[in-house]
């Protein structure tokens, strides 16, 4: 192969490794958008569909509560660390990206329909997020490969604070602390699941 046939490939190599890290969350993230947009042309009915606990229809929350949320002040403060996360999980698991997300959202969503109070709605991407970073963390201590080592001390000292946010007396009103713990304990499962021990 020629010089130029090979710099062609590594650039359309580049640009599939591109759609597979950015893809899966600008889906995503485009998903939560425009159901939010919807929620409001809909004046909220759609928070209904959040996560009941121990019920029948709540059972419906699991797959569709991460993707609503209480208003666009929620969905902003979600959607950087969604993204950034997101990304970095994205980049360092690439075609696993979906089944990790998955992985977080069953056993994040089940954990609240399972253990949460029974009056409440549960709904936004906050226990993602903290799948995520329970994720990037324990990859890093899994795979023992610098980078992911390096990214889980960055992902500490820049969102060391979400740590806080599975203690239920470290959380504010009308937020879910066990939606931020059964999210994480998802990405924890999933990182036993899908990290890459062989780097």
């Amino acid at each position: 192969m020629s010089a130029s046939g090979t710099v062609e490939v590594d650039r359309a190599n580049g640009r599939g490794r591109l759609r597979r890290v950015v893809g899966p969350i600008l889906v995503l993230l485009a998903l939560m958008w425009a159901l939010e947009v919807l929620d409001v042309v809909l004046r909220g009915r759609l928070d209904s569909l959040g996560i009941v606990s121990r019920t029948p229809e709540g059972l419906i929350g699991i797959p569709l509560s991460p993707f609503l949320h209480g208003g666009f002040a929620h969905l902003m403060a979600n959607t950087i660390p969604f993204v950034v996360l997101g990304l970095l999980v994205a980049w360092r698991t690439e075609r696993s990206m979906w089944p990790v997300t998955l992985t977080i959202a069953v056993i994040g969503g089940f954990g609240v329909w399972l253990l949460g109070p029974g009056a409440a709605v549960t709904i936004g991407a906050s226990g993602i997020i903290f799948g995520f970073f329970a994720y990037l963390i324990t990859a890093g201590l899994l795979t023992r490969h610098w980078l992911d080592l390096l990214i889980a001390v960055a992902v500490l000292i820049v969102y060391g604070g979400l740590l806080a946010g599975v203690l239920p007396f470290a959380v504010g009103p009308g937020v879910s602390w066990l939606a931020h713990l059964m999210g994480a304990l998802g990405g924890v499962v999933a990182a036993f699941a899908f990290a890459d021990r062989s780097r």
